[in-house]
């Protein structure tokens, strides 16, 4: 019987370490692209459904909370973006860190943005739903030789 409980035990314990270190990468990919297309579409309600209020997000032009991010959604003029690369590392079962390339074809009141960019998200499940709480993107550079 102590057998029985403690192989019990084991499998209980690997699955939820299993869980934790399997996170489902297509369902992220998912996510980081309807947020992406709600920022395109200039879609702030939508947006706003998959971003905590209380975001932050660190760009090469500064450091954005909820409201600049929506400043500059009214300003950006995206024509396309893709999104490709994804790496997901779960840091606990409520955490995710979201790493990725998006090649993006934009401008900001009339300046060339395109490009090709180094993203990462961390994505926090609150309340039994995933928001985004923290996002990074800057233009990617070729290696110094």
């Amino acid at each position: 019987m102590k057998k029985l409980i403690s192989y019990t035990m084991i499998a209980l314990f690997a699955a939820t370490g299993l869980s934790i270190a399997a996170p489902d990468k297509a369902a992220f990919e998912a996510k980081e692209n309807t947020v992406w297309q709600a920022f395109k579409d200039k879609k702030a309600d939508e947006f706003k459904k998959h971003v905590s209020p209380n975001m932050m997000a660190v760009s090469t032009d500064g450091m954005y909370d909820m409201q600049k991010e929506l400043d500059a959604m009214a300003k950006q003029e995206m024509k396309s973006f893709t999104l490709s690369d994804f790496t997901v590392v779960m840091t606990d079962r409520d955490t995710a860190l979201v790493t990725y390339m998006a090649k993006v074809e934009s401008s900001i009141e009339g300046k060339d943005m395109s490009g090709d960019y180094n993203c990462g998200t961390v994505w926090q499940m609150k309340n039994g739903a995933w928001h985004a709480v923290f996002h990074s993107d800057m233009k990617a550079e070729a290696p110094a030789k």
